[in-house]
Protein backbone atom coordinates (compact mmCIF):
# COMPACT_ATOMS: atom_id res chain seq x y z
CA UNK A 1 0.00 0.00 0.00
CA UNK A 2 1.31 3.44 -0.91
CA UNK A 3 1.75 5.88 1.95
CA UNK A 4 0.27 8.62 -0.26
CA UNK A 5 -2.83 6.65 -1.28
CA UNK A 6 -5.98 8.73 -1.25
CA UNK A 7 -8.55 8.25 1.53
CA UNK A 8 -11.65 6.26 0.59
CA UNK A 9 -13.30 6.47 4.00
CA UNK A 10 -13.21 9.10 6.72
CA UNK A 11 -15.05 8.98 10.05
CA UNK A 12 -15.29 12.37 11.72
CA UNK A 13 -15.96 12.65 15.48
CA UNK A 14 -18.37 9.70 15.64
CA UNK A 15 -20.23 9.43 18.95
CA UNK A 16 -22.98 6.90 19.64
CA UNK A 17 -24.97 6.67 22.85
CA UNK A 18 -27.59 4.19 24.01
CA UNK A 19 -29.30 6.02 26.87
CA UNK A 20 -26.55 6.70 29.40
CA UNK A 21 -24.13 4.25 27.75
CA UNK A 22 -21.52 5.83 25.48
CA UNK A 23 -20.57 3.12 22.97
CA UNK A 24 -18.45 5.32 20.69
CA UNK A 25 -16.83 8.50 22.00
CA UNK A 26 -15.65 11.08 19.44
CA UNK A 27 -13.95 8.58 17.12
CA UNK A 28 -12.15 9.74 13.98
CA UNK A 29 -10.27 7.47 11.60
CA UNK A 30 -9.26 7.26 7.97
CA UNK A 31 -9.04 4.29 5.59
CA UNK A 32 -6.98 4.68 2.44
CA UNK A 33 -7.27 2.99 -0.91
CA UNK A 34 -5.54 -0.37 -0.91
CA UNK A 35 -5.09 -0.40 2.89
CA UNK A 36 -5.63 -3.26 5.34
CA UNK A 37 -6.70 -1.81 8.69
CA UNK A 38 -7.02 -4.00 11.81
CA UNK A 39 -9.55 -2.81 14.40
CA UNK A 40 -8.76 -4.15 17.88
CA UNK A 41 -10.31 -3.85 21.32
CA UNK A 42 -11.89 -5.78 24.16
CA UNK A 43 -15.49 -6.97 24.00
CA UNK A 44 -17.66 -3.92 24.55
CA UNK A 45 -14.96 -1.50 23.33
CA UNK A 46 -17.26 -0.23 20.55
CA UNK A 47 -15.76 -1.89 17.46
CA UNK A 48 -18.90 -3.53 16.12
CA UNK A 49 -21.06 -0.50 16.99
CA UNK A 50 -18.72 1.69 14.96
CA UNK A 51 -18.86 -0.65 11.97
CA UNK A 52 -22.65 -0.87 12.23
CA UNK A 53 -22.80 2.91 11.99
CA UNK A 54 -20.62 2.75 8.90
CA UNK A 55 -22.85 0.09 7.33
CA UNK A 56 -26.04 1.98 8.14
CA UNK A 57 -27.53 -0.25 10.84
CA UNK A 58 -27.10 2.50 13.44
CA UNK A 59 -27.22 6.28 13.16
CA UNK A 60 -24.46 8.18 14.96
CA UNK A 61 -25.56 10.49 17.75
CA UNK A 62 -22.88 12.91 16.59
CA UNK A 63 -20.39 13.12 13.72
CA UNK A 64 -20.46 12.19 10.04
CA UNK A 65 -18.87 9.81 7.51
CA UNK A 66 -17.42 10.52 4.08
CA UNK A 67 -16.93 7.97 1.29
CA UNK A 68 -14.63 9.14 -1.49
CA UNK A 69 -15.03 12.68 -0.18
CA UNK A 70 -18.84 12.63 -0.26
CA UNK A 71 -21.18 12.36 2.77
CA UNK A 72 -22.57 8.89 3.39
CA UNK A 73 -26.33 8.72 3.83
CA UNK A 74 -27.01 7.95 7.49
CA UNK A 75 -28.82 4.83 8.65
CA UNK A 76 -29.13 3.17 5.24
CA UNK A 77 -27.50 -0.21 4.51
CA UNK A 78 -28.78 0.19 0.95
CA UNK A 79 -26.79 3.42 0.58
CA UNK A 80 -23.72 1.75 2.10
CA UNK A 81 -23.97 -1.14 -0.37
CA UNK A 82 -24.48 1.28 -3.25
CA UNK A 83 -21.23 3.06 -2.39
CA UNK A 84 -19.37 -0.27 -2.39
CA UNK A 85 -19.27 -1.10 1.34
CA UNK A 86 -19.66 -4.78 2.23
CA UNK A 87 -19.79 -6.17 5.76
CA UNK A 88 -19.54 -9.65 7.20
CA UNK A 89 -21.22 -9.46 10.60
CA UNK A 90 -20.20 -11.41 13.69
CA UNK A 91 -23.86 -12.45 14.07
CA UNK A 92 -25.06 -13.78 10.77
CA UNK A 93 -27.77 -12.25 8.57
CA UNK A 94 -28.85 -15.26 6.52
CA UNK A 95 -32.30 -16.64 5.68
CA UNK A 96 -32.30 -20.14 7.19
CA UNK A 97 -35.07 -21.49 4.93
CA UNK A 98 -33.12 -20.67 1.75
CA UNK A 99 -30.14 -22.37 0.13
CA UNK A 100 -26.59 -21.08 0.26
CA UNK A 101 -26.78 -19.96 -3.37
CA UNK A 102 -30.11 -18.18 -2.89
CA UNK A 103 -28.77 -16.34 0.17
CA UNK A 104 -25.69 -15.13 -1.66
CA UNK A 105 -27.51 -13.74 -4.70
CA UNK A 106 -30.52 -12.47 -2.75
CA UNK A 107 -30.83 -8.73 -3.25
CA UNK A 108 -28.61 -8.62 -6.33
CA UNK A 109 -31.47 -9.30 -8.73
CA UNK A 110 -35.28 -8.94 -8.62
CA UNK A 111 -36.77 -12.06 -7.03
CA UNK A 112 -38.62 -13.13 -10.20
CA UNK A 113 -35.29 -13.16 -12.10
CA UNK A 114 -33.23 -15.13 -9.57
CA UNK A 115 -33.69 -18.50 -11.24
CA UNK A 116 -32.45 -17.14 -14.57
CA UNK A 117 -29.07 -16.18 -13.14
CA UNK A 118 -28.15 -19.28 -11.14
CA UNK A 119 -25.63 -20.63 -13.65
CA UNK A 120 -23.82 -17.29 -13.84
CA UNK A 121 -23.86 -17.00 -10.04
CA UNK A 122 -22.49 -20.54 -9.61
CA UNK A 123 -19.59 -19.82 -11.96
CA UNK A 124 -18.68 -16.63 -10.12
CA UNK A 125 -18.99 -18.27 -6.71
CA UNK A 126 -16.92 -21.26 -7.77
CA UNK A 127 -14.10 -18.89 -8.72
CA UNK A 128 -14.38 -17.02 -5.41
CA UNK A 129 -14.53 -20.20 -3.34
CA UNK A 130 -11.41 -21.55 -5.02
CA UNK A 131 -9.55 -18.27 -4.44
CA UNK A 132 -10.50 -18.06 -0.77
CA UNK A 133 -10.67 -21.80 0.08
CA UNK A 134 -14.23 -21.21 1.32
CA UNK A 135 -15.91 -24.39 0.15
CA UNK A 136 -19.61 -24.95 0.80
CA UNK A 137 -22.42 -26.85 -0.91
CA UNK A 138 -24.52 -24.27 -2.81
CA UNK A 139 -27.69 -26.40 -2.59
CA UNK A 140 -27.67 -26.85 1.21
CA UNK A 141 -30.24 -25.00 3.29
CA UNK A 142 -28.61 -22.51 5.65
CA UNK A 143 -30.47 -24.01 8.62
CA UNK A 144 -28.47 -27.22 8.08
CA UNK A 145 -25.08 -25.46 8.24
CA UNK A 146 -22.81 -25.19 11.26
CA UNK A 147 -21.76 -21.80 12.64
CA UNK A 148 -18.44 -21.96 10.83
CA UNK A 149 -20.05 -22.80 7.49
CA UNK A 150 -22.48 -19.90 7.87
CA UNK A 151 -19.57 -17.52 8.36
CA UNK A 152 -18.04 -18.74 5.12
CA UNK A 153 -21.32 -17.99 3.33
CA UNK A 154 -21.32 -14.46 4.77
CA UNK A 155 -17.80 -13.83 3.45
CA UNK A 156 -18.75 -15.08 -0.01
CA UNK A 157 -21.94 -13.03 0.07
CA UNK A 158 -19.93 -9.82 0.53
CA UNK A 159 -17.28 -10.72 -2.04
CA UNK A 160 -19.97 -11.63 -4.59
CA UNK A 161 -21.10 -7.98 -4.61
CA UNK A 162 -17.74 -6.66 -5.88
CA UNK A 163 -17.24 -4.45 -2.84
CA UNK A 164 -14.70 -1.60 -2.76
CA UNK A 165 -14.55 -1.42 1.04
CA UNK A 166 -14.83 -4.73 2.86
CA UNK A 167 -15.48 -4.97 6.61
CA UNK A 168 -14.74 -8.36 8.16
CA UNK A 169 -15.60 -9.33 11.74
CA UNK A 170 -13.32 -12.21 12.84
CA UNK A 171 -12.85 -13.46 9.25
CA UNK A 172 -10.53 -16.41 9.96
CA UNK A 173 -12.27 -17.89 12.98
CA UNK A 174 -13.24 -21.03 11.03
CA UNK A 175 -10.25 -21.44 8.71
CA UNK A 176 -7.13 -23.60 8.89
CA UNK A 177 -3.77 -21.79 8.99
CA UNK A 178 -3.26 -22.59 5.31
CA UNK A 179 -6.72 -21.26 4.42
CA UNK A 180 -6.15 -18.14 6.53
CA UNK A 181 -2.87 -17.52 4.76
CA UNK A 182 -4.60 -17.96 1.41
CA UNK A 183 -7.41 -15.60 2.43
CA UNK A 184 -4.96 -12.84 3.36
CA UNK A 185 -2.87 -13.53 0.25
CA UNK A 186 -5.97 -13.06 -1.89
CA UNK A 187 -6.99 -9.97 0.07
CA UNK A 188 -3.52 -8.59 -0.58
CA UNK A 189 -3.95 -9.19 -4.31
CA UNK A 190 -7.28 -7.38 -4.16
CA UNK A 191 -5.94 -4.47 -2.12
CA UNK A 192 -3.21 -4.21 -4.74
CA UNK A 193 -6.03 -3.52 -7.20
CA UNK A 194 -7.62 -0.91 -4.94
CA UNK A 195 -9.84 -2.83 -2.48
CA UNK A 196 -9.73 -1.42 1.05
CA UNK A 197 -10.27 -3.69 4.07
CA UNK A 198 -11.15 -3.20 7.73
CA UNK A 199 -11.04 -6.38 9.77
CA UNK A 200 -12.02 -6.79 13.41
CA UNK A 201 -9.92 -9.46 15.06
CA UNK A 202 -8.90 -10.76 18.46
CA UNK A 203 -5.90 -12.58 17.02
CA UNK A 204 -2.92 -10.33 17.60
CA UNK A 205 -0.70 -12.39 15.29
CA UNK A 206 -3.29 -11.97 12.55
CA UNK A 207 -3.43 -8.21 13.09
CA UNK A 208 0.35 -7.96 12.95
CA UNK A 209 0.80 -10.14 9.87
CA UNK A 210 -2.29 -9.10 7.94
CA UNK A 211 -2.64 -5.36 8.38
CA UNK A 212 -0.86 -2.19 7.33
CA UNK A 213 -2.17 -0.27 10.32
CA UNK A 214 -3.82 -1.05 13.68
CA UNK A 215 -6.39 1.02 15.57
CA UNK A 216 -7.18 0.05 19.16
CA UNK A 217 -10.44 1.03 20.90
CA UNK A 218 -10.97 0.99 24.65
CA UNK A 219 -14.16 2.15 26.38
CA UNK A 220 -15.42 3.55 23.08
CA UNK A 221 -12.37 5.70 22.34
CA UNK A 222 -9.37 5.40 20.06
CA UNK A 223 -6.49 4.87 22.50
CA UNK A 224 -3.77 3.69 20.15
CA UNK A 225 -3.08 3.91 16.44
CA UNK A 226 0.06 2.76 14.68
CA UNK A 227 1.58 1.42 11.50
CA UNK A 228 1.86 -2.33 12.03
CA UNK A 229 5.42 -2.89 10.89
CA UNK A 230 7.75 -3.41 13.84
CA UNK A 231 5.01 -3.43 16.52
CA UNK A 232 5.00 -6.20 19.15
CA UNK A 233 1.90 -8.18 20.12
CA UNK A 234 2.44 -7.27 23.78
CA UNK A 235 2.19 -3.58 22.90
CA UNK A 236 -1.21 -4.08 21.26
CA UNK A 237 -2.44 -6.30 24.10
CA UNK A 238 -1.52 -3.67 26.72
CA UNK A 239 -3.30 -1.00 24.69
CA UNK A 240 -6.43 -3.16 24.49
CA UNK A 241 -6.75 -3.88 28.21
CA UNK A 242 -5.04 -0.79 29.63
CA UNK A 243 -2.25 -2.77 31.30
CA UNK A 244 -0.29 -6.00 31.24
CA UNK A 245 -2.10 -9.31 30.75
CA UNK A 246 -1.55 -12.20 33.15
CA UNK A 247 0.85 -14.66 31.59
CA UNK A 248 -0.86 -18.00 31.08
CA UNK A 249 1.56 -20.90 30.98
CA UNK A 250 0.62 -24.51 30.48
CA UNK A 251 1.03 -26.06 33.90
CA UNK A 252 2.98 -29.23 34.44
CA UNK A 253 1.05 -32.27 33.21
CA UNK A 254 -1.41 -33.61 35.76
CA UNK A 255 -2.68 -36.43 33.55
CA UNK A 256 -3.16 -39.70 35.40
CA UNK A 257 -3.77 -43.23 34.17
CA UNK A 258 -7.39 -43.07 35.34
CA UNK A 259 -9.62 -43.07 32.28
CA UNK A 260 -12.68 -40.85 32.67
CA UNK A 261 -14.29 -40.99 29.23
CA UNK A 262 -14.14 -43.60 26.50
CA UNK A 263 -15.80 -43.38 23.09
CA UNK A 264 -15.50 -46.60 21.07
CA UNK A 265 -16.43 -46.89 17.37
CA UNK A 266 -18.92 -44.03 17.57
CA UNK A 267 -20.89 -43.31 14.39
CA UNK A 268 -23.65 -40.79 13.73
CA UNK A 269 -25.43 -40.55 10.38
CA UNK A 270 -27.18 -37.59 8.75
CA UNK A 271 -30.61 -37.44 7.14
CA UNK A 272 -29.20 -38.86 3.88
CA UNK A 273 -27.35 -41.57 5.84
CA UNK A 274 -24.05 -39.81 5.29
CA UNK A 275 -21.56 -40.38 8.15
CA UNK A 276 -21.20 -37.30 10.34
CA UNK A 277 -19.05 -39.23 12.83
CA UNK A 278 -17.41 -42.27 11.29
CA UNK A 279 -16.28 -44.92 13.77
CA UNK A 280 -14.31 -42.56 16.01
CA UNK A 281 -12.34 -43.61 19.08
CA UNK A 282 -11.10 -41.32 21.81
CA UNK A 283 -10.09 -41.67 25.44
CA UNK A 284 -9.90 -38.89 28.02
CA UNK A 285 -7.97 -39.21 31.28
CA UNK A 286 -8.19 -37.50 34.65
CA UNK A 287 -6.37 -34.18 34.75
CA UNK A 288 -6.00 -34.08 30.95
CA UNK A 289 -6.94 -31.60 28.25
CA UNK A 290 -7.59 -33.48 25.01
CA UNK A 291 -7.73 -31.05 22.09
CA UNK A 292 -9.96 -31.70 19.07
CA UNK A 293 -8.86 -29.73 16.01
CA UNK A 294 -10.71 -29.35 12.73
CA UNK A 295 -12.43 -26.91 10.41
CA UNK A 296 -16.04 -26.34 11.46
CA UNK A 297 -18.50 -28.78 9.91
CA UNK A 298 -16.37 -31.90 10.15
CA UNK A 299 -18.18 -33.56 13.05
CA UNK A 300 -17.29 -31.35 16.02
CA UNK A 301 -20.89 -30.26 16.56
CA UNK A 302 -22.13 -33.87 16.54
CA UNK A 303 -19.37 -34.95 18.95
CA UNK A 304 -20.23 -32.15 21.41
CA UNK A 305 -23.98 -32.73 21.10
CA UNK A 306 -23.55 -36.47 21.68
CA UNK A 307 -21.48 -35.99 24.83
CA UNK A 308 -23.94 -33.35 26.06
CA UNK A 309 -26.94 -35.65 25.62
CA UNK A 310 -28.41 -33.67 22.73
CA UNK A 311 -27.94 -36.54 20.26
CA UNK A 312 -27.57 -40.29 20.67
CA UNK A 313 -24.96 -42.22 18.65
CA UNK A 314 -26.26 -44.55 15.94
CA UNK A 315 -23.60 -47.09 16.88
CA UNK A 316 -20.72 -47.46 19.29
CA UNK A 317 -20.36 -47.14 23.05
CA UNK A 318 -19.69 -44.33 25.53
CA UNK A 319 -18.32 -45.07 28.99
CA UNK A 320 -17.90 -42.60 31.84
CA UNK A 321 -15.57 -43.84 34.62
CA UNK A 322 -16.00 -47.38 33.31
CA UNK A 323 -19.81 -47.29 33.33
CA UNK A 324 -21.66 -47.52 30.01
CA UNK A 325 -24.02 -44.62 29.28
CA UNK A 326 -27.36 -45.87 28.02
CA UNK A 327 -29.63 -42.83 28.37
CA UNK A 328 -28.53 -39.99 26.11
CA UNK A 329 -30.36 -36.94 27.51
CA UNK A 330 -28.93 -33.64 28.75
CA UNK A 331 -30.22 -34.28 32.28
CA UNK A 332 -28.68 -37.77 32.41
CA UNK A 333 -25.35 -36.50 31.12
CA UNK A 334 -25.24 -33.69 33.68
CA UNK A 335 -26.21 -36.09 36.45
CA UNK A 336 -23.43 -38.43 35.37
CA UNK A 337 -20.90 -35.61 35.75
CA UNK A 338 -20.49 -34.15 32.24
CA UNK A 339 -20.47 -30.38 31.90
CA UNK A 340 -20.58 -28.42 28.66
CA UNK A 341 -19.57 -25.06 27.26
CA UNK A 342 -21.63 -24.84 24.06
CA UNK A 343 -20.26 -23.55 20.76
CA UNK A 344 -23.01 -20.95 20.34
CA UNK A 345 -23.14 -19.26 23.72
CA UNK A 346 -26.06 -16.95 22.90
CA UNK A 347 -28.39 -19.51 21.28
CA UNK A 348 -27.79 -22.64 23.36
CA UNK A 349 -25.79 -21.43 26.36
CA UNK A 350 -28.21 -18.94 27.86
CA UNK A 351 -31.87 -17.90 27.87
CA UNK A 352 -31.44 -14.28 26.83
CA UNK A 353 -34.58 -12.77 28.35
CA UNK A 354 -34.06 -14.42 31.74
CA UNK A 355 -32.02 -12.54 34.35
CA UNK A 356 -28.42 -13.33 35.21
CA UNK A 357 -29.47 -14.94 38.49
CA UNK A 358 -31.72 -17.54 36.87
CA UNK A 359 -29.25 -18.33 34.07
CA UNK A 360 -26.58 -19.08 36.66
CA UNK A 361 -28.93 -21.48 38.46
CA UNK A 362 -30.27 -23.21 35.34
CA UNK A 363 -28.37 -26.46 35.82
CA UNK A 364 -28.76 -26.68 39.63
CA UNK A 365 -32.20 -25.32 40.43
CA UNK A 366 -33.53 -28.81 41.27
CA UNK A 367 -30.89 -29.39 43.94
CA UNK A 368 -31.97 -29.23 47.62
CA UNK A 369 -30.01 -26.06 48.33
CA UNK A 370 -31.90 -24.10 45.66
CA UNK A 371 -35.37 -25.66 45.83
CA UNK A 372 -37.61 -27.63 48.17
CA UNK A 373 -40.60 -29.79 47.27
CA UNK A 374 -40.47 -28.36 43.75
CA UNK A 375 -40.53 -24.73 44.94
CA UNK A 376 -37.59 -22.44 44.20
CA UNK A 377 -35.74 -20.87 47.12
CA UNK A 378 -35.22 -17.41 45.63
CA UNK A 379 -33.11 -16.13 48.50
CA UNK A 380 -30.69 -19.05 48.12
CA UNK A 381 -30.57 -18.61 44.34
CA UNK A 382 -29.79 -14.89 44.78
CA UNK A 383 -26.96 -15.62 47.22
CA UNK A 384 -25.61 -18.39 44.99
CA UNK A 385 -25.63 -16.09 41.95
CA UNK A 386 -23.90 -13.23 43.80
CA UNK A 387 -21.20 -15.58 45.01
CA UNK A 388 -20.40 -16.81 41.49
CA UNK A 389 -20.62 -13.30 40.03
CA UNK A 390 -17.89 -12.26 42.46
CA UNK A 391 -15.72 -15.37 41.99
CA UNK A 392 -15.82 -15.22 38.20
CA UNK A 393 -15.83 -11.43 37.86
CA UNK A 394 -19.06 -11.37 35.84
CA UNK A 395 -19.63 -7.69 35.12
CA UNK A 396 -23.33 -6.90 35.20
CA UNK A 397 -25.45 -4.12 36.74
CA UNK A 398 -27.36 -6.59 38.94
CA UNK A 399 -28.57 -10.17 39.17
CA UNK A 400 -31.84 -8.91 37.64
CA UNK A 401 -30.16 -7.84 34.38
CA UNK A 402 -31.39 -9.80 31.35
CA UNK A 403 -28.40 -11.91 30.35
CA UNK A 404 -28.69 -10.88 26.68
CA UNK A 405 -27.51 -7.41 27.74
CA UNK A 406 -24.10 -8.74 28.79
CA UNK A 407 -21.02 -8.69 26.55
CA UNK A 408 -19.83 -11.92 24.95
CA UNK A 409 -16.98 -12.20 27.45
CA UNK A 410 -19.28 -11.86 30.45
CA UNK A 411 -21.79 -14.34 29.02
CA UNK A 412 -18.93 -16.82 28.69
CA UNK A 413 -17.85 -16.14 32.28
CA UNK A 414 -21.43 -16.86 33.40
CA UNK A 415 -21.44 -20.18 31.53
CA UNK A 416 -18.06 -21.09 33.03
CA UNK A 417 -19.29 -20.21 36.50
CA UNK A 418 -22.42 -22.32 36.08
CA UNK A 419 -20.55 -25.36 34.77
CA UNK A 420 -17.36 -25.30 36.83
CA UNK A 421 -19.21 -24.74 40.11
CA UNK A 422 -20.59 -28.27 39.67
CA UNK A 423 -17.03 -29.70 39.56
CA UNK A 424 -17.70 -31.83 36.47
CA UNK A 425 -15.87 -35.10 35.93
CA UNK A 426 -15.66 -34.32 32.21
CA UNK A 427 -15.97 -30.88 30.64
CA UNK A 428 -16.84 -30.57 26.94
CA UNK A 429 -15.64 -27.10 25.92
CA UNK A 430 -16.67 -26.17 22.37
CA UNK A 431 -14.96 -23.07 20.95
CA UNK A 432 -14.71 -21.59 24.48
CA UNK A 433 -12.92 -18.39 23.38
CA UNK A 434 -14.58 -17.84 20.00
CA UNK A 435 -15.07 -14.10 19.50
CA UNK A 436 -13.55 -13.14 22.86
CA UNK A 437 -10.93 -10.45 23.41
CA UNK A 438 -7.48 -11.17 24.79
CA UNK A 439 -8.46 -10.41 28.39
CA UNK A 440 -11.53 -12.66 28.37
CA UNK A 441 -9.58 -15.36 26.53
CA UNK A 442 -6.85 -15.32 29.18
CA UNK A 443 -9.52 -15.69 31.89
CA UNK A 444 -11.14 -18.67 30.14
CA UNK A 445 -7.76 -20.37 29.69
CA UNK A 446 -6.94 -19.85 33.35
CA UNK A 447 -10.24 -21.45 34.41
CA UNK A 448 -9.77 -24.46 32.12
CA UNK A 449 -6.26 -25.05 33.44
CA UNK A 450 -7.52 -24.78 37.02
CA UNK A 451 -10.27 -27.35 36.32
CA UNK A 452 -7.63 -29.67 34.85
CA UNK A 453 -5.46 -29.17 37.93
CA UNK A 454 -8.41 -30.18 40.12
CA UNK A 455 -8.79 -33.45 38.21
CA UNK A 456 -11.41 -32.81 35.54
CA UNK A 457 -10.90 -34.25 32.09
CA UNK A 458 -11.45 -31.58 29.45
CA UNK A 459 -12.37 -32.18 25.82
CA UNK A 460 -11.33 -28.91 24.15
CA UNK A 461 -12.96 -28.54 20.73
CA UNK A 462 -11.39 -25.52 19.08
CA UNK A 463 -10.45 -24.05 15.71
CA UNK A 464 -7.82 -21.84 17.34
CA UNK A 465 -4.65 -23.86 16.83
CA UNK A 466 -2.56 -21.61 19.08
CA UNK A 467 -5.07 -22.33 21.85
CA UNK A 468 -4.91 -26.08 21.25
CA UNK A 469 -1.12 -26.15 21.15
CA UNK A 470 -0.86 -24.05 24.31
CA UNK A 471 -3.39 -25.89 26.48
CA UNK A 472 -3.67 -29.49 25.27
CA UNK A 473 -1.85 -32.54 26.58
CA UNK A 474 -2.83 -34.47 23.43
CA UNK A 475 -4.50 -33.42 20.16
CA UNK A 476 -6.66 -35.30 17.66
CA UNK A 477 -7.95 -33.97 14.33
CA UNK A 478 -11.49 -34.43 12.96
CA UNK A 479 -11.99 -34.43 9.19
CA UNK A 480 -15.26 -35.47 7.54
CA UNK A 481 -16.25 -37.46 10.61
CA UNK A 482 -12.98 -39.39 10.88
CA UNK A 483 -10.53 -38.77 13.69
CA UNK A 484 -6.75 -39.01 13.68
CA UNK A 485 -4.60 -40.76 16.23
CA UNK A 486 -3.68 -38.57 19.24
CA UNK A 487 -0.43 -36.63 19.11
CA UNK A 488 1.52 -34.58 21.65
CA UNK A 489 1.61 -30.80 20.97
CA UNK A 490 5.39 -31.07 21.21
CA UNK A 491 5.38 -33.23 18.06
CA UNK A 492 3.44 -30.83 15.81
CA UNK A 493 2.98 -27.19 14.89
CA UNK A 494 0.05 -25.23 13.48
CA UNK A 495 1.05 -25.93 9.88
CA UNK A 496 1.19 -29.70 10.49
CA UNK A 497 -2.24 -29.66 12.16
CA UNK A 498 -3.56 -27.55 9.30
CA UNK A 499 -2.44 -30.28 6.91
CA UNK A 500 -4.69 -32.81 8.66
CA UNK A 501 -7.53 -30.30 8.97
CA UNK A 502 -7.53 -29.80 5.21
CA UNK A 503 -7.95 -33.53 4.55
CA UNK A 504 -4.42 -34.90 4.34
CA UNK A 505 -4.87 -37.34 7.22
CA UNK A 506 -2.68 -40.02 5.69
CA UNK A 507 0.24 -37.63 5.22
CA UNK A 508 -0.34 -36.25 8.71
CA UNK A 509 -0.37 -39.76 10.19
CA UNK A 510 2.92 -40.56 8.46
CA UNK A 511 4.51 -37.44 9.92
CA UNK A 512 3.50 -38.36 13.46
CA UNK A 513 4.25 -42.06 12.99
CA UNK A 514 0.68 -43.27 13.56
CA UNK A 515 -1.70 -45.33 11.39
CA UNK A 516 -4.19 -43.34 9.32
CA UNK A 517 -7.85 -43.48 10.44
Amino acid sequence: MSSVASPVLQLHNITKTFGSLVANDNISLTLRQGEMLALLGENGAGKTTLMNILFGHYVATQGHIEIYGKPLVKGSPKAALATGIGMVHQHFTLAENMTVLENIILGTEPIFRLRHHLSTARAKLLKLSMQFALHVDWNTLVKDLSIGQRQRVEILKALYRDVKILILDEPTAVLTPQESDKLFTTLRLLTGKGLSVIFITHKLKEALSGSDRCVVLRHGRVVYETATKGIKASTLAKAMVGGALPEIKKKKSTTSSQQLLSCSNISIFGSQHQPLLDGINLHLFKGEILGIAGVSGNGQMQLADMLSGMQAPDSGEIQLEGERITHHTPREMMSAGIGRIPEDRTSTGIIGDMPVRENIALERYQEPGLSRFGLLKFGSIEAYAKDLIKKFDIRCPSTETPVRNLSGGNIQKLILARVLSRKPIVLVASQPTWGLDVGATAFVHEQLLQAKLEGSGILLISEDLDELLQLSDRIQVLYKGKISAPVSPDQVDAATLGLAMSGHLEEFSQQIGQPAP
